[in-house]
């Protein structure tokens, strides 16, 4: 696992998220955002991938790395520190709470849904899990 990968752990939304629902990012079909390439990629496959793989593919993907390359890639990826997902517009932004689950597969609960609010209490179907926030859009003031 890269460092960047959580395990039955939940991400909730920065405190100065700007909205109060999951709102998919805004997808510009010649260039996608990273938000909206993570988004679509978590999204489409909810516990399909770990963090790890989620920011690997977006990376490689953006800047057209060969299939065959991207283990090589991978590991020169991993090879320096990597922001987590804690870090991504997702949580700071857009109002997505990331879910690990115990395999470290991540899926996407908007913020006014019922299994948003039972993650955040640090529970998931009966088991305790970890909580964390994903990172405030601005520093705060002194």
């Amino acid at each position: 696992m890269e460092g960047v990968d959580y395990v039955n752990t939940f991400i909730a939304v920065a405190d100065d998220c700007p909205v109060t629902r999951g709102t998919p990012p805004p997808l510009k079909p010649d260039t996608p955002s990273v938000a909206a390439r993570t988004y679509q990629m978590i999204a489409d496959h909810p516990y399909g991938f770990t963090a790890g793989d989620v920011i690997f593919t977006v990376f490689a993907d953006r800047r057209g790395i060969p299939r065959g390359e991207r283990a090589q890639a991978r590991a020169e990826f991993y090879a320096k520190g990597q922001p987590c997902l804690r870090a991504s517009d997702l949580g700071k932004r857009y109002g997505w709470g990331v879910h690990a689950d115990a395999d470290g597969r991540v899926a996407l609960y908007g913020m006014q849904t019922a299994e948003y609010a039972e993650l955040a209490t640090g529970r998931w179907r009966g088991a305790e899990i970890a909580t964390t926030k994903a990172m405030r859009r601005a520093r705060r003031s002194r």
